[in-house]
């Protein structure tokens, strides 16, 4: 028998412009995991008092903040909407996602299942 993770609903898409609660960054989803699917040693790393729960929807973003750019993966518990931000500006937009309108970015062409 399979031991499947509980089922969780995503609260964010993939396009959504998304800001961190807790840190300054925002960021463009390009992949979503229906629950925790990181490495235990990068789980660990998060301090305890901040370490948010593994049975919730984590997402990839091609993330900002002031000096660079990155990828990041974040819990759902830990974003909201950032769609009043503007665009993203991160090197790998283009090759994921055409168009920027009403605060999302819309997936290329041939990229969706």
């Amino acid at each position: 028998m399979i031991d499947a993770p509980r089922q969780t609903k995503a609260r964010f898409a993939i396009g959504d412009v998304l800001r961190h609660k807790l840190f300054d960054f925002r960021g463009v989803v390009f992949d979503i995991d229906p629950v925790f699917a990181n490495s235990e040693e990068w789980y660990q790393s998060i301090p305890a008092e901040v370490r948010p729960r593994r049975d919730q929807p984590y997402y990839h973003l091609l993330a900002e903040n002031e000096e660079s750019s990155y990828v990041a993966y974040v819990s759902q518990q830990n974003l909201i909407d950032d769609n009043q931000g503007g665009p993203v500006d991160h090197p790998s937009l283009t090759e994921l996602f055409e168009d920027y309108s009403d605060g999302r970015y819309r997936l290329r062409q041939g990229l969706t299942h």
